[in-house]
């Protein structure tokens, strides 16, 4: 299992993001693949200082990607989208 700090790899700020943020106050992170949904809660709450109500996860595929006429598999990875309690709002994703 992860440790508290590397659970969470690096917020996601996309367009996708930024309108599920805008429309339901949901954010959206980069999570360590062994990481489960419990663990990914106590890491937000920790690290930011928030109360969150709801965790939903999906493991993204690798894509595949060729450079010449090699062919190659990028890594698959974790997503997390988290919604906080009413009111808690995490800083890192206002200035985006």
């Amino acid at each position: 299992m992860p440790t508290l700090l590397r659970t969470i790899v690096r917020p996601i700020v996309t367009e996708k993001s930024s309108a599920a943020f805008q429309d339901r106050g949901e954010y959206t992170f980069e999570v360590h693949p062994e990481a489960n949904k419990q663990a990914i809660k106590q890491a937000i709450e920790s690290l930011f200082g928030v109360h969150v109500t709801g965790v939903w996860t999906s493991q993204q595929r690798g894509k595949l990607r060729r450079v010449g006429g090699k062919a190659g598999l990028r890594p698959r990875w974790k997503k997390a989208i988290v919604k906080l309690k009413e009111g808690d709002t995490i800083e890192i994703f206002e200035g985006a």
